[in-house]
């Protein structure tokens, strides 16, 4: 089948959106694919700028991502962090050898005063990634998980304490001071676009801080494209990630159609195809009913066929 001439937009977060990113990425032509990545769960960590999302995408679209961990690279060693604990430092989030040098370089162009845009582009450029992948802003804004009468950063929530706490809510600090990428605005304001993808990522802490980054929905919404968004439930369950436990602990139906209705309230309009998994054809009526186009395909990505199949159905989608 011939690849989609004209540029997509994917919205993601790490994981389990790089998946459909990189189906996407070999599915439409060389250079056409647009990354808009979540940088709400960006910190520092031992002095350096950590971009969890950023690096993921990196490395999942370079060929250069560790499968079986599910994060980081592949082939990596572990010295520093080895040398780090007989030191009696902080190896709660660990950073491979290789993957430090991604971080050590990214810090220091920030300490030189490149934008966290340009540094994220020469980083792609360097791992030989035609595709685009744009921070969803320049500034810091920051994940914070409410959890229990206390409040934990988003990396403290999700890897020292491994997603345990039960959550109350979230909120994203410096976001309302936080500018919309400009490149994507561009490029959302052109007729360049032949679809918006929303990949499968966390609803919370993946997209919601993309997409509540002032005047960015609005824009998503207004453009001419259509946008699909891909559910990140399926038989009640995440593929990947707390969301389905985030979603008990918040009151919700752990179901797509759950994860529907919560779009639908914040971001009303904003989406015109959802995409859920064969299995969940039960719903389709139900989330029809909020007005959206429901589409069944198998949604789960085990294999690279896997992520080009699910790219291709979306892109035939919007066709």
């Amino acid at each position: 089948m011939a690849v989609m001439q004209k540029s997509v937009l994917a919205l993601s977060g790490g994981v389990g959106g790089a998946k459909l990113a990189l189906g996407l990425a070999d599915s439409v032509a060389a250079g056409q694919l647009h990354v808009l990545a979540n940088t709400g769960d960006d910190f520092k960590h031992l002095g350096l700028h950590i971009s969890p999302d950023i690096d993921t995408l990196l490395y999942t679209l370079s060929g250069k991502s560790n499968e079986s961990l599910g994060w980081g690279l592949a082939d990596e060693t572990w010295t520093v962090m080895a040398a780090l604990e007989q030191l009696q430092g902080e190896t709660w989030f660990r950073l491979g050898d290789n993957d430090l040098a991604t971080h050590l370089w990214r810090t220091a162009q920030l300490a030189d005063g490149v934008s966290l845009l340009d540094v994220t582009g020469k980083l792609a450029a360097q791992l030989g990634i035609v595709s685009h992948i744009h921070p969803m802003c320049e500034e810091l804004v920051s994940t914070t998980v409410h959890s229990e009468g206390r409040d934990l950063a988003f990396q403290h929530y999700f890897v020292r304490e491994q997603c345990k706490p039960a959550v109350t809510g979230f909120s994203f600090d410096g976001i309302d001071q936080a500018s919309p990428n400009p490149e994507v605005m561009m490029l959302l304001a052109s007729e360049a676009l032949s679809a918006i993808v929303v990949c499968p990522s966390n609803p919370f802490v993946s997209i919601d801080p993309i997409l509540q980054i002032p005047r960015m929905w609005t824009a998503l919404r207004d453009c001419a494209a259509p946008l699909v968004l891909v559910s990140p439930i399926v038989s009640g369950m995440a593929i990947k990630g707390p969301a389905a436990k985030m979603m008990v602990e918040l009151g919700m139906p752990v179901t797509a159609l759950g994860v529907a209705q919560h779009y639908c309230d914040l971001y009303p309009d904003l989406l015109d195809y959802f995409v859920i998994d064969e299995t969940d054809a039960k719903l389709v009526d139900e989330i029809a009913k909020l007005g959206v186009n429901v589409a069944i395909a198998p949604t789960v990505m085990t294999s690279r066929d896997d992520k080009k199949r699910l790219a291709r159905f979306i892109l035939d989608l919007v066709e």
